[in-house]
């Protein structure tokens, strides 16, 4: 709903966490980061993702990566990894490596959101951060 609200991706509590974690390795919404959701559209909230939204959001979310080239992509949560890497691996086991995704290195980490209700995790997700930034300054 604050997403919807505010027109943009990772809006709220969740979106402050992310751009303090974002600053914190020299990136930001302006500079060097491009934040999309897994899905395209707000879905109500009595109903869960579904296959076919992940198919729509990553017919777009293809096109988009032609368009802006990225270094590397952060998949932030369970339904952004399992999307991008069509998958139904355990976020867990997901983290802590390199994928690839249409030739795009992968980095899986926990969404910010979850990061808010479970703080103990905030330092796997700097682990996974920082691999993700070493990424981007070796290509």
């Amino acid at each position: 709903e604050e997403e919807a609200l505010q027109q943009m991706p990772f809006a709220g509590d969740a979106g402050r966490l992310l751009d303090n974690m974002l600053a914190a390795v020299g990136a930001s919404r302006q500079r060097g980061a491009y934040l999309a959701n897994i899905a395209k559209c707000r879905l109500p909230p009595d109903r869960a993702l579904e296959d076919e939204d992940l198919a729509q959001g990553l017919a777009c979310h293809e096109r988009q990566a032609a368009l802006r080239q990225p270094r590397v992509i952060l998949a932030m949560g369970r339904f952004a990894a399992q999307g991008l890497l069509a998958t139904g691996e355990p976020l867990g086991r997901l983290r802590g490596r390199v994928h690839d995704w249409n030739g795009v290195p992968v980095v899986v980490t926990y969404h910010p959101a979850y990061l808010l209700r479970n703080p103990a995790d905030k330092a796997k997700a700097w682990a996974d951060l920082l691999l993700a930034q070493s990424l981007v300054e070796g290509a």
